[in-house]
């Protein structure tokens, strides 16, 4: 039995991931806050701590085959939140697992990280992805920059799924941005195919769910309305207005101490122009292959959505 210690094991992803590598054999160890009675009932052994606390990385990665890294904040109040939890718990966590022989680690990243001065978030997981890559020749090292995961329990992405469920898009406008996007399921495979079979150390993969040149606001439009059967009407927001709402929130959020909903990073990043996958090197993961397109996986969400009464 492969024992495999997770970061981010109560997060979208690192939920999902826990889920399946227990329904695969595997015994899972789990960094948490406080205690997860979900992660409890699936059979992981919980560990009490975060990134800044070397003990529990100690005793979390004691004994372990492989490391998935997969917290980090996507919020902050400010960049030196973002270093702190993206960069150097990337930097503490490696550290601690290149000292267990024969471990396999395992860091999920960010497509941000392809373009790191676009924003301090971006920056932060460039360079978090570094501090890993210094390990690469104590232990093997495979980094996975997914691009927009999206799928059930995902609340990031549930105000653009319920908007295409009730015909309206909300996208930026003036500009041809392309994107990849990934189905959860999709991705949380991948990273248990990694740990059977991973490529050469220092391997940066990114995944998408097959469309080749990704996806324009306008395909997911035609997309929704061809899975959904009914109109999808666009509304295009030019980039001066959500800037400025965005220093406000910002504003907003320093006096009252919480990460702002919307940041200028975030708006960078919103309007970039290139979000597509470079799947070069996926051909080297055997045995994956991904299986959801963007109409199932919607369809798949909005239904869990449903059920859950999120919607």
């Amino acid at each position: 039995m492969r024992t495999v210690a997770v970061t981010g094991a109560t997060g979208f992803v690192g939920r999902q991931l826990a889920a399946m590598l227990r329904l695969r054999g595997c015994a899972v160890r789990a960094l948490v806050r406080r205690d997860d009675a979900e992660l409890a009932k699936l059979g992981c052994t919980l560990f009490h701590g975060d990134l800044g606390d070397g003990p529990a990385l100690e005793a979390l990665i004691d004994g372990a085959t492989a490391v998935v890294h997969a917290a980090g904040v996507v919020r902050a109040s400010d960049a030196a939140t973002f270093v702190s939890v993206n960069t150097l718990g990337s930097a503490r966590i490696a550290a601690v697992a290149s000292r267990q022989a024969g471990c396999l680690f395992v860091q999920v990243s960010s497509l941000a990280a392809r373009v790191p001065a676009i924003s301090p978030y971006a920056l932060s997981k460039a360079q978090g992805e570094a501090e890993a890559l210094r390990h690469a020749d104590h232990m093997q090292v495979v980094i996975v920059r997914p691009p927009a995961v999206y799928g059930p329990g995902d609340r990031a992405t549930l105000p653009l799924l319920r908007g295409l469920a009730r015909g309206w898009l909300v996208h930026p406008r003036g500009m041809e941005s392309r994107f990849s996007l990934l189905y959860v399921e999709d991705l949380t495979h991948l990273l248990c195919t990694l740990l059977a079979g991973p490529p050469r150390t220092g391997t940066i993969l990114e995944p998408d769910d097959g469309r080749a040149g990704g996806y324009g606001w306008a395909d997911l439009a035609t997309v929704a309305e061809r899975q959904l059967g009914h109109r999808v009407r666009s509304i295009g927001i030019h980039k001066s207005p959500l800037a400025m709402a965005a220093w406000l929130a910002e504003w907003h959020g320093r006096s009252v101490a919480r990460p702002p909903i919307l940041s200028r990073g975030k708006i960078a990043e919103l309007y970039h122009r290139d979000w597509v996958s470079d799947t070069r090197g996926i051909e080297m993961v055997a045995g994956w292959r991904p299986r959801v397109g963007f109409g199932d996986g919607l369809t798949a969400s909005l239904n869990w959505y449903r059920d859950a009464g999120w919607l």
